[in-house]
């Protein structure tokens, strides 16, 4: 079995950090603290053409596969930006899947080509503040009337919709209890974010400040049919079309966040003097650092194999959940490190380790739990009962 790159995939690599470089920790660490959206590395990333890596040729996109993706947000996080800088790009990756798939040919020349330019900004609808994981019990309504609907609800983490001026909103269209399956009577739109008539109200958070996180407050906001991603009543089916390669970009994004810290503790370890000596000559400073890439390794080899079964039409829903699990655990523990062994000025804007360390425990949290993971695992891998 060949687990190397290719020439091609390599060029990908090389390609992504030489525009990644381009924007160093002082950039980064502004957009933190200034909670401003990286504008500026968004561009540039779309005038490069990266943002249209899984999108179809004739749409302006390269019409490469998720292990593509997986290599240029890996690529992304390890850089200054860090978490902040995939989530400033991610949603174009996964979030617009179940257009590519079902929406008509008007609707894909009309939602692709302005997101792969990088003209149009799209956030994601789906979660809701009494629903959370449960998406089957999400309640924000689409009631048909002529020439649309007319929806009304509340979402919640609804990333970069400060920004953006298009939303994939996932609602109900039959009631939950009128439906022969829970899954049944939802439906997808892709449409305008219009926020003199929706209300996107900021939550304040931990980290990853530079992309925002928001509440998004509809009423009786009308949605032209045009704007209806597929058949009335069938949107869970589609944003399971999503969901695997979401588990598998997330998790290799983690990685990268990993990687990105381990480098910079690494490199203190290597030049910090205490007692007369390098204090990365202690063992009690290399066995852990040592230890944290063992962990990032494995994780994003199993990420990788998920990312090659999806690409090659194979069942990898176990390995994209394992890959997320492990990459967020994996990453969370190497951003630690790097506070602990930068010691007091880990605790410190100057070295970055700390808005790294800040960034990383959503990866534990979002965009599925660990536990809902395991659960996952313990019931499709194991055979166990279901517990939930």
């Amino acid at each position: 079995m060949d687990i190397r790159f290719t020439k091609e995939q390599e060029a990908i690599r090389e390609g992504v950090k030489q525009v990644c470089d381009g924007f160093d920790d002082k950039y980064w660490s502004a957009c933190d603290t200034e909670k401003r959206f990286p504008f500026e590395f968004h561009r540039a990333m779309a005038d490069n053409g990266w943002l249209g890596i899984t999108m179809p040729e004739e749409y302006g996109g390269a019409n490469l596969g998720v292990t593509e993706a997986a290599i240029m947000m890996h690529e992304v996080s390890s850089s200054a930006g860090g978490y902040s800088a995939a989530s400033a790009l991610h949603l174009n990756l996964f979030g617009p899947h179940a257009v590519v798939v079902f929406g008509t040919p008007e609707q894909k020349e009309r939602m692709l080509t302005p997101l792969i330019q990088g003209t149009d900004r799209a956030c994601f609808g789906v979660t809701e503040p009494d629903a959370g994981l449960d998406t089957t019990s999400i309640k924000t309504f689409a009631t048909k009337v002529p020439g649309g609907y007319r929806v009304t609800g509340r979402k919640i983490w609804t990333s970069s919709g400060q920004v953006a001026n298009k939303i994939i909103l996932l609602t109900r269209t039959t009631l939950k209890e009128d439906c022969r399956k829970p899954t049944d009577g939802m439906t997808l739109f892709y449409t305008d974010l219009d926020k003199s008539k929706i209300e996107v109200r900021r939550i304040p958070k931990m980290g990853r400040n530079a992309v925002d996180s928001n509440a998004t407050f509809i009423d009786d906001y009308f949605i032209p049919d045009s704007d209806r991603i597929g058949e009335e009543g069938k949107g869970f089916h589609y944003i399971l079309h999503s969901l695997n390669p979401e588990r598998i970009l997330v998790g290799v994004e983690a990685v990268g966040l990993g990687r990105g810290a381990l480098a910079r503790a690494a490199q203190y370890a290597r030049e910090r003097k205490v007692f007369g000596r390098l204090i990365g000559q202690n063992q009690g400073i290399q066995h852990p650092l040592a230890e944290n890439w063992t962990y990032l390794e494995s994780a994003f080899w199993m990420i990788m194999r998920a990312a090659n079964l999806y690409d090659n039409n194979m069942p990898c829903g176990a390995e994209a959940n394992a890959g997320k699990f492990l990459g967020g655990r994996a990453a969370f523990d190497a951003c630690t490190r790097a506070v602990m062994t930068h010691g007091g000025m880990g605790y410190s804007t100057e070295y970055q380790v700390e808005r790294l360390f800040r960034e990383s425990i959503l990866l534990r949290i979002a965009p599925i739990t660990e536990q809902l993971i395991l659960s996952f695992i313990a019931e499709k891998v194991l055979d166990l009962p279901k517990s939930y």
